[in-house]
């Protein structure tokens, strides 16, 4: 079985004080590709390293994550683009909007979405979306470029049934993560009848782990545990989980 982690943060801590042997879980699990979306300039360099080092396994993405829309948006926003003009990434993520900490910056963070999504389309690249606290707002601001032509994966969703239907009526992915193992997270509800065409697995790791790894820092191979919930909710054999994921995420990035 073959499996692609579609969002991972190998660049960060705990991760990347023991790469190698993340790494080394990840493939004897059978997840030998693993998507890292980028947050902002100041973890940029270490994103890149990690790629450079594991180019057959590790992919970056680049893209200024909601929670790092500050005063220096701006600055921010340039580093995305030159970045974007310089080389060819597999994605522009994570972006999206975060009201969950803090509305400060609520019209900078639309501003910096919107301009990533143009820039997506500009490159032909997919996005992958951060909404935390906004899903409503999330959705309205992706429907006029979906209609464009803009696909991605709306990760680590966590919406309802309502939410998960309007995400893939726009042509948009849904990526699965530790939260569809939490018994009161109401995801597996959500996507219970949302077709595995529409479905990726991700960890977001070292962040969300699955059951039972609750507490303990996340890492790709944990993803097995959602595949086993997904194979249990969806009653597919988890040969077939791992094989349409996998072809799902390989279209949405071009792989």
């Amino acid at each position: 079985m073959r499996f692609i982690d579609t969002h991972a943060h190998l660049y960060s801590d705990p991760i990347k004080d023991n790469l190698t042997g993340v790494l080394k879980n990840a493939l004897d699990s059978g997840i030998d590709t693993i998507l890292m979306p980028a947050v902002d300039s100041a973890s940029l360099e270490a994103m890149l390293a990690v790629e450079a080092a594991y180019p057959k396994n590790c992919m970056a993405m680049m893209g200024l994550h909601p929670c790092s829309v500050k005063e220096n948006v701006e600055e921010e926003l340039a580093m995305v683009k030159a970045q974007l003009a310089k080389r060819k990434f597999i994605a522009v993520g994570e972006i999206g909007l975060d009201f969950y900490w803090d509305k400060t910056f609520t019209a900078q963070q639309m501003h910096a979405f919107e301009k990533q999504m143009s820039w997506a389309l500009e490159y032909n690249l997919p996005i992958v979306i951060h909404t935390r606290n906004a899903m409503g707002e999330t959705i309205e601001a992706v429907k006029p470029f979906a209609k464009k032509g803009l696909r991605g994966i709306f990760h680590c969703f966590s919406g309802s049934k309502e939410s998960a239907e309007q995400i893939t009526a726009m042509g948009f992915h849904l990526g699965l993560g530790g939260v569809l193992t939490y018994k009161n997270a109401g995801v597996a509800e959500a996507i219970k009848d949302i077709p595995m065409q529409w479905l990726v697995l991700e960890t977001d790791a070292p962040y969300l782990s699955p059951v039972p790894y609750r507490g303990k820092s996340n890492e790709p191979a944990y993803m097995i545990q959602v595949a086993m919930k997904l194979s249990a909710l969806k009653n597919i054999p988890l040969h077939e989980v791992a094989e349409l994921t996998t072809q799902n995420a390989m279209r949405v990035f071009g792989l």
